[in-house]
């Protein structure tokens, strides 16, 4: 793409503001124009040696589901094992990782009715994945259900 100095120099003020791609995709179009797709804009400001802000994440909150008492800030940050019953007796115990799995976009644990364990995370492409303690190990299939309305809910209080 060929763009003139003064476009450039656009370009390079709005990524100084901290706008995402997604607004610079905006404001080209708006202000300048050019219809782009995000992934154009992606590889328009890499051509142009500029690098996006990063916005601070905000960290996620433990679970409601995963004890029924406050972990102290020692726990947290010491431990990132959930409580070892479930919350609800019968139910389904839900925690998200402070650290978050290496590949993972979230990460956590839970904890089953029959008290078996198994970490959880969410990949990339947002791909679900389980990996019990016991191998083997299949959870019930009302477990199931609970487990991924439980991941839902946490999700969507978390912002994801």
């Amino acid at each position: 793409m060929n763009l003139d100095e003064a476009q450039r120099k656009k370009i390079s003020d709005w990524i100084a503001q901290g706008l995402k791609l997604s607004d610079i995709q905006s404001r080209l179009n708006s202000e300048l124009g050019l219809r782009l797709t995000y992934m154009e804009v992606r590889l328009l400001v890499d051509d142009l040696k500029l690098t996006p802000k990063d916005t601070e994440r905000t960290k996620p909150v433990a679970s409601a589901l995963a004890a029924p008492s406050a972990p102290t800030a020692a726990a947290q940050t010491a431990d990132r094992k959930p409580s070892q019953k479930p919350a609800v007796p019968g139910g389904v115990s839900l925690s998200v990782d402070q650290v978050t799995r290496a590949g993972a976009m979230v990460s956590g644990k839970v904890i089953f009715s029959d008290g078996n364990q198994a970490d959880w995370y969410l990949d990339q492409m947002g791909r679900l994945g389980l990996a019990p303690q016991q191998p083997g190990y299949r959870p019930p299939a009302a477990d199931v259900q609970q487990f991924q309305a439980a991941l839902d809910n946490e999700l969507a209080r978390m912002g994801l």
